[in-house]
Order: structure tokens, then sequence, then C-alpha cells
């Protein structure tokens, strides 16, 4: 009984839907099309993106920037890939939006409703048929001579790199202010369980299940062979002092983007994010099929 109030109670919230999709790609801009025109005589009222509104022209729905969209909307659909859902749960995640992932590429660990069954799939989460996954953040901080100098937030992963220059980086790390070890490589990856399936996978890192309160921190391409990933609570703070000997400006980036560059004798201070990202999902969302699918492994023995 509790559950199907849950779910009625759900369907009466979805009231104002947003739309973000992923500009330069003609397929994304025919789902958006096909979505508005499904929500609209589903009786919906559609609010689109400002930025993704310019590819829609002559639309005739209301335009919002993102952040203005999670405090507008219940829910956003996110049409794109993995990529577009990064960028939209950055931003949606302070107002606690429900975000719904529709994949344009190939199907994604976020995006996981394919255009083929976008109506029937949408229907069903608007109709309460579906699974909320929290998902956290990581909150990056550049600190030089004490004072903040550069910041960003991530879902997927923070990385501390040479940038253009291929050069070793020369840090100490810290966890909850007790010294780890110094370490000299071509930088490190601190990822977050939904990362762990990114960037981190290349660099050795293991995979973690959604649900886990863990951060990873895999060092790359480390000058010794003893380095190697290891894993630490999710509310541990995180401190990278880097070496003031260092020849290079190492650059920090979140979820692919450069967001400050270090300077020798910096510090680089990261947290998990007090606000967190609602994913939703269609009912019988399988994170070890989507393994299987995205990772090419093998199926059941006689299959």
């Amino acid at each position: 009984m509790h559950a199907s109030n849950h779910q009625a109670s759900k369907k009466q919230a979805f009231k104002n839907i947003g739309l973000i999709g992923r500009l330069g790609s003609a397929k994304v801009v025919e789902t958006l099309k096909r979505l508005s025109r499904f929500l609209d005589d589903a009786g919906y009222h559609v609010i689109l993106e400002d930025r993704t509104a310019t590819v829609l022209l002559g639309h005739g729905h209301p335009e919002a920037s993102r952040r203005r969209l999670g405090e507008l909307c219940d829910l956003v659909i996110v049409v794109g890939g993995d990529g577009s859902l990064l960028g939209a749960a950055r931003s949606l995640c302070h107002s606690g939006t429900l975000v719904l992932g529709v994949n344009r590429g190939r199907l994604g660990f976020l995006t996981d409703i394919s255009p083929d069954e976008l109506e029937e799939r949408v229907g069903e989460v608007l109709a309460g048929q579906y699974e909320l996954e929290e998902r956290f953040l990581l909150d990056a901080e550049l600190y030089r001579d004490g004072a903040l100098v550069g910041d960003g937030d991530a879902l997927n992963e923070v990385v501390l790199h040479p940038g253009k220059a291929v050069r070793m980086i020369e840090f100490e790390l810290f966890i909850d202010d007790q010294f780890v070890h110094s370490q000299r490589s071509d930088g490190l990856i601190i990822a977050t369980p939904t990362g762990s399936t990114a960037y981190a996978l290349s660099g050795g890192g293991p995979i973690m299940h959604p649900r886990l309160e863990v951060v990873t921190l895999v060092p790359m391409f480390p000058h010794t062979l003893s380095s190697r990933p290891i894993a630490v609570d999710a509310a541990s703070e995180i401190r990278i002092h880097i070496g003031e000997t260092n020849q290079t400006y190492p650059h920090i980036s979140c979820d692919g983007q450069t967001r400050a560059v270090a300077k020798p004798d910096d510090v680089l201070v990261i947290r998990r994010k007090p606000q967190r990202v609602q994913l939703v999902h269609p009912m019988g969302h399988n994170f070890y099929e989507v393994l299987r699918s995205k990772l090419g492994w093998s199926n059941r023995l006689g299959d």
C-alpha cells in the first residue's frame, strides 16, 4: 500500500518538465522535438534550457537557464550521452531535481533510455514507474598561501595532471590529515563510483557499484610499481600538496574540463559535495547488465 501511495504522489509531482539537449546533433534535435510533442500531448508544462532552445526554432515553450531550470522543474530530461548528463547533474544537484537521461549515442551508464522506446519508457516514469538513485559529487578547491584560487565540482572525477607538458608531478597525499605517501607520477584520478567506469577504469581503478559511499584514488603512470589505487570512505577529506620543486604547473580537471592550474606548493582539497544528484531509471534498470553491454562481458553459459 505504501509503495502505491508513494508512486501516486510522485505522479502528481511532475508538472513542470525541463528539457536539455546536447548541441550539434541532428539526432538530438529530432528526439527533443518528439519528446516535447509527447509531453505537450500528455498535458505537461515543458520548459527548455535556453541553450537547447537555440536549436529548436519556433518551439513555443518558455526558456530558462540550466540552474533556473532546476528551481522550476520537478523532472529534467537530458537528451544526449553520459557527458551531457554529467554537465546537467552538476547544475541540477543544488535543487534536488530528478534527472532522467535519454541516450542518443551508444547505451550509457547514466542515460539508459534508447530513442526507439522513448514514449513508452518516459510514459512509465511519468506514471511513477521508476527507480530513484542518488549519486554523490566531489568538490575540489585549490589553495595558494591559504587563499582559494580555483574550484570545481565533478560527478565522475577530479584529475590532477600535467596539462600539455609531459612531465612527472611530485606531490604529497593526505587523507583526513594523515600523511599517506609522496608520489611521482603523471597525476592522480580521484573518482566517485559514477566515475569508476569512466577515466579511472582506463587507469586500472576498480569498478564500484553506484550505491557505495567510496572514493578511489588512482595513480596515473606512477614512477614506482608499489603505487596502487586506494579506496577510501567518501566522507574523507583528501588533500594533495603539490611539491615545491615541480618544474611544471599541474592542471586540475573536473569531469574532463580544466578548472584550475596549480603552482608548486599549492594545496588541492577534495571533499564529497553535500548535495546529490537524483537520477531516475526506468524500472528493471540493472547495473550489471549495463556493464556486460558496455564492457563486452560474457553472457550466461549456454546463451
